[in-house]
């Protein structure tokens, strides 16, 4: 089995990112992160740390912002039009999950389109799906990243994505779609799953559920991109298990795979939002 590894992926995108970065300074302007946290949530606390860290490495300017008491929904909404308004914020993430009481849709609806980096306001997706340059779910890309980098084939191939959501199964579907893949989604209510993904040449696992996919649901000659990531028995595993990842052809490794890729294009997504509102 090939391994499709995300550091070789993610090392070429921190250079072109850099170039951008460099492009701007060139005319006094440094790129603006704002990671917004409204929930105490361990994991989404650790990624906003980790992505905070990275972006300020890469020469971003970083603005969190963190969970407050007693927050209501209007207090949300304020925060939001403020980074809209900030111009040393040229992008704006709003990490999950939100605490009780926080509606979801109309916090993302308040993103600025043009600050929206993670692709989620109705103005992005709708761009995505019409075929229009877009900001893109950061996950979604970098599985297109990947695949390109290493050269895998797609116009005409079936790619099978397992998975529906707003984040990564939808916007990769696109994306397979726009690259001239025939598309297959399946999800929780797909029946004979395995008859679908054994059929694919091209599998993607974003159901959020560790080793779901057995080696059964594979075929030989399938590239498998497994988007997934758990811990299970004090080891990380990702949605494909490791038996069926080996059957493959080639395959993203867990860990070691689109992880570092997903970061380095957040990252850029946030420098090319600078350099559109700094032409």
């Amino acid at each position: 089995m090939r391994e499709l590894k995300g550091a070789s992926v993610a090392a070429a995108q921190q250079e072109t990112t850099a170039k951008k970065i460099r492009m701007l300074a060139a005319k006094g302007v440094t790129p603006g992160l704002a990671i917004v946290r409204f929930s105490a949530d361990r994991a989404a606390q650790m990624y906003g740390d980790f992505l905070a860290k990275s972006a300020a490495q890469a020469g971003l300017y970083v603005e969190r912002v963190e969970p407050e008491e007693n927050l209501t929904q209007e207090d949300a909404l304020a925060t939001i039009h403020a980074l809209n308004q900030n111009p040393q914020i040229d992008g704006i993430l709003l990490l999950m999950p939100l605490p009780p009481g926080l509606d979801r849709s109309s916090l993302v609806e308040a993103i600025a389109p043009g600050k929206d980096i993670d692709g989620l306001t109705p103005t992005q997706v709708g761009r995505l799906v019409t075929g229009r340059t877009a900001f893109v779910p950061a996950t979604a890309r970098a599985v297109l990243a990947t695949l390109r980098h290493y050269e895998i084939p797609l116009a005409g191939k079936h790619a099978v994505v397992i998975g529906r959501s707003d984040v990564i199964g939808k916007p990769v579907a696109q994306l397979l779609l726009a690259a001239n893949a025939t598309v297959t989604i399946c999800h929780s209510k797909t029946q004979d799953l395995p008859n679908f993904t054994r059929a694919a040449d091209i599998l993607v696992a974003a159901v959020g559920k560790a080793m779901m996919v057995t080696p059964d649901m594979v075929g030989e000659d399938a590239v498998v991109v497994d988007v997934g990531i758990h811990r299970v028995d004090g080891k990380t595993v990702g949605d494909v298990a490791p038996e069926a990842l080996a059957k493959a052809q080639a395959a993203t490794p867990v860990p070691g795979g689109i992880g570092s890729v997903t970061t380095a294009l957040m990252l850029d997504a946030a420098v090319t939002a600078a350099l559109r509102h700094h032409p």
